[in-house]
């Protein structure tokens, strides 16, 4: 049954209790950081600080000259995600920060809004906006914890039919309609307005993330801890999606299946890890096979594309220490 939107009654916690920076990891996005911290600076946050990880498009240099204000910290190498967003909320110094991608941008009432929500829902460690495409449309931000249903739904695109399906839709976090503010089991990591203490408790991100499942790592062990976690979509971020990963696309796969692997080992029992991982396999195999027979069709530059998609699910299935349980 489809969980309640939740009350936003008031409590005790008082809007002075909490105050809100703005930490922001990049890698490689110079353009787009640029109009992410002018978009955060309209926004009137406590700090600001930007954890670049080894950029080499000038981001820092930047940064420098046309945002004096912002708190810099220059990585001498890519530490991974998670790692920056602890460097920066740690900078911050705050009792709130928005961690944000650099490639979303918010508008000048975000940070007001989400104060406002972590001061009414004091027991929520980490609440996430809703996330729009460019073009004003929803990008759905909050999901299950892995398993073997979900990967089916997701990597299948079974999700995409049960969207279309009313009365249906609502049931399932990866398709419901994203209108009112619940607790949910995790939210996209690209916006994520937190409670420091929460954060601090369970000692943040867990660093051997280098990118992926991050966020699900830690809304898992927020709930383990006792804390919530919220989808509100009292504020809209605005998130391109993909700019630091696109020019290692095939890398990036690598670790996204690795990080899904990690999170079930360190998360589920033996027997749900394996019927996930099973799952995910099966995805795999079965790209491999729709890729093997497309590239029997000749068509020029398609083709090739074709052929790298194969060798790269190929690489991925042939890797065998990932796929253990």
């Amino acid at each position: 049954m489809p969980q309640q939107p939740l009350s936003l009654r008031s409590t005790a916690v008082t809007r002075s209790d909490l105050a809100m920076s703005v930490a922001i990891v990049s890698f490689n996005t110079r353009d787009v950081l640029a109009d992410c911290v002018a978009s955060v600076l309209a926004a009137g946050p406590e700090r600001v600080v930007v954890v670049d990880n080894a950029s080499s498009d000038g981001t820092v240099e930047m940064l420098r000259d046309r945002f004096p204000g912002v708190d810099v910290i220059a990585n001498a190498h890519n530490r991974g995600y998670g790692a920056a967003a602890n460097q920066g909320v740690a900078a911050c110094e705050t009792s709130a920060v928005l961690i944000l991608n650099s490639d979303a941008r918010i508008s000048s009432d975000s940070l007001d809004r989400l104060t406002d929500y972590l001061v009414t829902h004091p027991s929520a460690a980490v609440v996430g906006p809703r996330l729009s495409n460019p073009d004003g449309t929803l990008q759905r931000s909050t999901f299950p914890f892995p398993c073997a249903l979900d990967v089916v739904m997701a990597e299948t695109g079974l999700h995409l039919l049960v969207g279309r399906l009313p009365w249906v839709r609502d049931w399932f976090l990866r398709t419901w309609s994203h209108d009112a503010a619940r607790r949910v089991p995790w939210v996209l990591g690209a916006a994520l307005a937190i409670r420091t203490s929460a954060f601090d408790a369970v000692n943040g991100f867990d660093e051997s993330y280098f990118l992926y499942s991050e966020e699900v790592d830690l809304c898992r062990r927020f709930a383990s801890a006792g804390y919530e976690v919220h989808y509100a979509p009292v504020t809209s971020v605005v998130h391109l999606g993909g700019e630091s990963t696109r020019a290692a696309a095939d890398g990036m796969l690598h670790e996204r299946f690795a990080s899904r692997v990690r999170y079930l080992r360190s998360h589920e029992s033996r027997a749900k890890a394996m019927r996930a991982l099973v799952s995910l396999e099966i995805v795999v195999v079965g790209r491999l096979l729709r890729d093997g027979i497309r590239m029997c069709i000749p068509r020029g530059d398609e083709r090739r594309q074709v052929r790298a998609s194969f060798e790269l699910w190929r690489t991925l299935l042939a890797d065998r220490a990932l796929w253990r349980a």
